[in-house]
């Protein structure tokens, strides 16, 4: 029987560019620098997400795809525990970039 080797790069990718974006976050007080509710809608946004995924599974659209780069670890079937991570990543990046492009467009009317 083959050995499978637990490999934790992908996941330790995600967190880091999650921290990177609190960093941004932090110092240009977008979004949770200024209000804590908006950790209620990247819950919204990843449970949507999550939603869309298990209707995805269970039509047999969405599959775990093999690679060496995945910890293995399974929310449930076919959902790594990695896509809860990237639908954090993606659904905070969306939010910042809303944040910083309405600040931009306020300093730019104000003009």
């Amino acid at each position: 029987m083959e050995r499978t080797q637990v490999s934790f790069l992908y996941l330790l990718g995600l967190i880091f560019a999650i921290a990177g974006l609190a960093l941004l976050d932090f110092r240009h007080k977008l979004a949770f620098a200024k209000n804590a509710r908006y950790f209620c809608v990247i819950l919204v946004a990843v449970a949507f997400f999550l939603t869309w995924d298990y209707a995805g599974i269970s039509l047999g659209i969405f599959f775990r795809g093999e690679t060496s780069l995945l910890s293995g670890f399974l929310i449930s079937e076919e959902l790594p525990l990695e896509e809860i991570f990237f639908l954090i990543l993606l659904s905070y990046n969306a939010l910042l970039l809303l944040k910083a492009f309405a600040r931009f467009d306020k300093k730019r009317v104000k003009k």
